[in-house]
């Protein structure tokens, strides 16, 4: 398999976290942002990434989307699950999988970049990261005052995520699940912000560990 990827790209972190878990041999390809949409939307009519390329006989060309190469995946290689039998466990992890991708993974984006423009600036002062930085942020309209909003929708989040989190090992039920997955990427970048690695120190110890448990590196900050 070939996953079309941003290397830095939360979202394509969550593909690699699932290929990793269900011990799924896969190469990747980092394509330049910008320049991708030539390559992926043939192949998609998305102009998005992760974009998986199984590449077997049999199964679909290519996959765009992270939450469909997840379940792609789950179909794929049932072993070990990251859905439930259990119906009403497996609309909840779902749900909280919906809400990560659509609202938290692009909370985090906002302040990621928003920092790493400003305060974070000398993680990587060069002039190609910079102006990859200000492109995406051009591209989302990332400004005060959408990253005072994204802001607060991740306090809102983490505080969820507590309850959760430290009173069980999973977010939902007895195992790992598609929540679990979603969270540990979709939150990761935030691991290079000073003022939520000294605040949440919680989070991470929880990222570190799904990382772990699905053989992917570590995010940079951890």
């Amino acid at each position: 398999m070939l996953l079309l990827q941003f290397s830095t790209s939360h979202y394509c972190r969550k593909a690699r976290l699932v290929l990793g878990y269900k011990g799924i041999n896969y190469q990747v390809e980092n394509l330049t942002p910008g320049l991708h949409i030539l390559k992926v939307k043939p192949l998609t009519g998305l102009t998005t990434l992760p974009v998986l390329l199984p590449q077997i006989e049999g199964q679909p060309q290519a996959i765009g989307d992270s939450t469909q190469v997840l379940k792609f995946l789950e179909s794929y290689q049932p072993e070990p699950s990251l859905f439930f039998s259990n119906p009403e466990q497996q609309t909840e992890a779902l749900m909280l999988e919906d809400w990560l991708d659509e609202s938290i993974g692009t909370a985090t984006r906002f302040v990621y970049y928003h920092f790493r423009a400003g305060e974070g600036k000398n993680i990587n002062p060069s002039l190609s990261s910079q102006i990859v930085i200000g492109v995406v942020r051009k591209q989302y309209g990332i400004n005060n005052a959408s990253v005072e909003l994204a802001t607060k929708r991740l306090t809102i989040a983490l505080e969820e995520l507590s309850k959760r989190w430290r009173s069980s090992e999973y977010l939902v039920g007895d195992h790992l699940s598609v929540a679990d997955i979603a969270a540990a990427a979709l939150l990761s970048p935030l691991a290079l912000i000073p003022q939520y690695r000294q605040g949440y120190p919680w989070l991470f110890e929880r990222i570190v560990k799904i990382h772990q448990l699905c053989g992917e590196a570590l995010p940079p900050g951890l």
